[in-house]
């Protein structure tokens, strides 16, 4: 998946606003890791979420990409299980190999 494919029609300003920020991010990496799981949860977070969801994606993207890979720990405040639903959207970040 390479971009937005959910309609936002049928979403709230917050959520599309979300939405489309989870897309554009600034590093492709954090694009797809973002937009993937805005576009699969978006619709069902609970307001709560959203708030954390927002928290979460104010982190400078230098950052986050390091936390999602595992090459830096995450921080405690953000040891939640939303970010780990966030992290398991991460797409396969390997090189790929060389025949």
């Amino acid at each position: 998946m390479t971009g937005i494919s959910r309609s936002s029609a049928d979403l709230d300003p917050r959520r599309r606003r979300i939405l489309f920020r989870a897309w554009h991010r600034g590093i492709r990496e954090m694009d797809l890791v973002f937009g993937q799981f805005a576009e699969a949860e978006v619709a069902s977070l609970s307001d709560a979420d959203l708030d954390a969801l927002e928290a979460i994606m104010a982190e400078e993207d230098n950052d986050l990409v390091k936390w999602v890979t595992g090459e830096r720990p995450v921080p405690d405040r953000f040891r939640t299980p939303l970010f780990a639903r966030i992290a398991a959207y991460r797409p396969d970040f390997s090189p790929p190999a060389e025949d």
